[in-house]
């Protein structure tokens, strides 16, 4: 190897030796560009897009540094900015600034949350968090959890626990029960198991979302009588529509009586456990054997961050656990690889642990509290005699006029969001019993009292 590549090679990767000269004034140009991409949010709207914007593809030499810059900031242009106040189509709030900085540390360590030699600092960091968030929603001792890279993954990390759990591995009459208004992972989740659809087990919503106990307790006398195996029932806190809570005492202790697995998808609604706020329905969920909750959905937790949280960590293990031949141990450390689907892992919990220090519980009580508040204003401010409105005790509400048919409802909803978007607003319109619907998601920060009365100007044109 020459000593002209060895010098070639020193600009791509930062520097043991020296100041790093090179790569502080990359990212001192890639932060302005970032920056003022947030300040014209407002110009720009939530979702602009060019039709002429192109992807390049690497060529046979590198790229220059403003080559890259262009194309860097050609990206932005035509990115979904959730700064924007508008940006209330999904669960996706401004990023906090720590959480931002949390990124850019976790990529510059680049370790791996596989194994404990190649994470030491951010392993113990990820089992002290997990520890803390369990402890914090009422779970003992012998709990804890893990990160995955969203939702659907703790979901299925939860999922796989309880069937191992259950002694039903390898049983194609293993079913799972979740209301009909649960999330969509759940049934990529049952085919990652290797299990059909019919093996996913939906229950009827009582007529606030929630999951009808006597439908419950019908359909598990019906899968013990055909000799189904339930290894698990999903109770949602937040469904996706209309952030309804599914009755946890109820199903906890059908759970308890049965000895069955009890999941709480609290992907949406979770995160409001940690907090004094008195939300509905928040009730007993300790009596969980694992809950997934998702920072990133109303905090602003840069993406992605979610948390599996169960209340024994000795199941994960069992689950698991393949003794990673490759990789030295340490003594009453877990390797993280070992608990969960993911094996190799970025240190993604350093955005949410410094996320959290830098709001402390009473700037995430803040934050969640004023999502609720944006979504009471808009609910007493929207036209009760023009829209049906469908919405629960968390921050979402979803709407549509008044006795539209399901075949009119794809048309007005999308001609409404054309226009709303024309207008800086950007709504969702997600399909709900048949019809699709308008959906406003309140967990924006930047969304004041003013931007909702103009929306809602706009809606009632």
């Amino acid at each position: 190897m020459t000593e002209d590549f060895i010098n070639k090679k020193d600009i791509y990767f930062p520097s043991y030796l020296g100041s790093n000269d090179n790569l502080i004034n990359l990212l001192n140009r890639a932060t302005k560009i970032l920056c003022d991409w947030f300040s014209k949010a407002d110009k720009n709207g939530p979702l602009p897009f060019d039709e002429s914007f192109k992807c390049i593809m690497p060529a046979e030499d590198g790229n220059s540094e403003e080559d890259l810059f262009s194309e860097i900031e050609a990206l932005l242009k035509n990115s979904f900015n959730p700064v924007h106040p508008g940006s209330l189509a999904h669960l996706d709030p401004p990023p906090l600034i720590f959480s931002i900085l949390g990124d850019l540390i976790a990529a510059g360590l680049n370790n791996n949350l596989l194994a404990y030699e190649l994470s030491p600092s951010v392993t113990l960091l990820e089992e002290s968090l997990c520890k803390w968030f369990a402890k914090k929603i009422g779970f003992n001792d012998f709990s804890g959890g893990i990160a995955a890279s969203g939702g659907t993954l703790s979901n299925l990390n939860a999922l796989i626990a309880a069937r191992n759990n259950a002694g039903l591995g390898t049983n194609p009459n293993s079913v799972l029960l979740v209301s009909e208004d649960a999330h969509s992972s759940f049934v990529k989740c049952i085919r990652v198991m290797g299990l059909d659809t019919t093996n996913l087990v939906r229950i009827k919503t009582d007529n606030k979302g929630r999951m009808d106990i006597s439908d419950l307790i019908k359909s598990l006398d019906k899968c013990s009588i055909e000799n189904k195996k339930i290894f698990a029932i999903v109770a949602t806190l937040g469904t996706t529509v209309r952030g309804a809570i599914d009755p946890i005492k109820e199903i906890s202790e059908i759970c308890k009586q049965r000895n069955i697995w009890l999941h709480i998808d609290g992907s949406i609604g979770g995160i409001f456990a940690i907090s004094s706020i008195p939300i509905e329905g928040l009730n007993n969920i300790s009596q969980a054997n694992s809950i997934t909750i998702n920072p990133q959905k109303i905090i602003g937790i840069t993406k992605t961050s979610s948390l599996l949280l169960v209340s024994n960590m000795s199941i994960l293990e069992k689950t698991f656990n393949t003794g990673l031949p490759y990789i030295s141990s340490k003594e009453n450390i877990i390797n993280r690889g070992e608990i969960g689907v993911q094996g190799s892992r970025p240190a993604e919990v350093i955005k949410l642990w410094l996320g959290l220090r830098f709001l402390g519980l009473n700037g995430i009580e803040n934050i969640l509290k004023s999502s609720i508040k944006r979504k009471d204003f808009f609910i007493k401010n929207i036209s009760k005699n023009k829209f049906d409105i469908y919405s629960g005790p968390l921050h979402i509400v979803s709407f549509l006029p008044k006795k539209l048919e399901p075949k009119d409802s794809d048309a007005w909803t999308k001609t409404k969001v054309n226009e709303l978007i024309n207008n800086k607003f950007m709504l969702s319109r997600p399909k709900f019993k048949g019809k699709y619907f308008l959906r406003v998601v309140m967990g924006n920060y930047n969304t004041k009292e003013s931007h909702i009365e103009e929306l809602l100007r706009l809606l009632d044109t």
